[in-house]
């Protein structure tokens, strides 16, 4: 499958996780920084989204501990929140 193919099924799955909290979090972040990724970092996104979105979204907020295989650059930006949008 090309980059772009991949990119946009990825994109989709980020913003159809099933929650509207989950969507902005994981949706709002693959927004903001897919464009940075290489390969490796598209791999280990996908993997990421296997996971259960509670667990994603405590690993985001620093309230559950981020297992090992996640851990470096993307989980730290995953880690900023700077990529939510807030309402006013």
């Amino acid at each position: 499958m090309d980059r772009e193919h991949r990119l946009k099924r990825l994109r989709f799955r980020a913003w159809h996780r099933g929650t509207k909290e989950a969507d902005l979090l994981i949706g709002g972040f693959f927004d903001r920084q897919h464009g940075e990724w290489d390969d490796t970092q598209i791999d280990l996104f996908e993997r990421l989204l296997e996971e259960q979105d509670v667990d994603i979204m405590g690993w985001a907020t620093q309230s559950q501990p981020v297992p090992p295989e996640y851990r470096g650059p993307m989980m730290q930006a995953l880690e900023a929140l700077n990529y939510v949008p807030i309402a006013e």
